[in-house]
């Protein structure tokens, strides 16, 4: 009985085995079959890519370009305001907003200005380049139209126009051109997407009264650029002055040489 029942279990035993090659496979490993893959292990032990598929190489490239998509982008420009830009809203007109950038890098930085109404609303400058710790004020101007149907514009409330400002690390002396942005695509810096928000133009508040003091400013040095500089050279007298001067001691000289003839007469 003890027979039969070891028979039956070996029987079974074969069937098992026979069910999974891989470890029939390695029990009846030949020793030339175990050097060779001793072999096989030693090298592969000895260079790491050989027999991995290019699909599971370390990509480092493929990581570092991932890892810097996932971190936020470094800001070049600090804007001021930093979110919206204020409008008083006077339907009919042309109103202007203001924001000041500063570049807040150690580098030269070009900015560029991109709007989602461009039929409406126009920036001064465009663009431009800032050194480091240089700060500029760019106007905006923007038409408000008339509300449909005469209905009243919700104040305080973002509209759908938008801004962006975009940035872009330059060499010194460089001038700005537009086509700059385009040539350095993969360079460029997308610094805020800001909201247009209209102010009532009747009821003081602190962001009318901070985009007033903003605008004067913008106002002042545009005015400034736009006067010569002043001349520190040497003072170049013209020709007729110059004859002015001399007729002017000798009519001096004529007329206190006949005081002179007239005391001594």
């Amino acid at each position: 009985m003890a027979i039969a029942d070891w028979h039956s279990r070996s029987n079974s035993d074969k069937k098992l085995f026979g069910f999974c090659p891989f470890w029939q496979t390695s029990t009846t490993a030949t020793p030339s079959s175990s050097a060779s893959s001793t072999q096989n292990l030693t090298t592969s032990s000895s260079n790491p890519h050989v027999g991995v598929p290019n699909s599971s190489r370390p990509a480092t490239k493929t990581v570092s370009y991932v890892a810097r998509s996932l971190l936020p982008p470094r800001r070049r420009l600090r804007l001021d305001p930093s979110n919206n830009l204020y409008f008083p809203y006077e339907p009919g007109k042309q109103t202007r907003s203001a924001v000041r950038l500063k570049n807040t890098s150690k580098s030269h930085v070009a900015f560029k200005f991109q709007t989602t109404a461009p039929k409406s609303c126009y920036m001064r400058p465009p663009g431009g380049v800032l050194a480091p710790g240089d700060s500029i004020i760019a106007t905006v101007f923007k038409f408000v139209e008339a509300p449909e149907n005469n209905e009243r514009q919700p104040l305080d409330q973002k509209s759908k126009d938008k801004f962006k400002i975009m940035s872009l690390k330059v060499k010194g002396g460089i001038d700005y051109v537009p086509e700059l942005f385009d040539e350095q695509k993969d360079q460029v810096t997308v610094e805020r997407i800001l909201r247009v928000v209209f102010l009532n133009a009747e009821r003081p508040s602190p962001a009318l009264e901070k985009l007033k003091l903003q605008l004067a400013e913008a106002e002042a040095a545009l005015e400034a650029r736009k006067r010569p500089p002043p001349d520190t050279g040497p003072r170049v007298v013209g020709e007729g002055l110059v004859i002015d001067e001399w007729k002017e001691r000798r009519e001096k000289y004529l007329a206190r040489q006949q005081v002179e003839a007239v005391d001594s007469m």
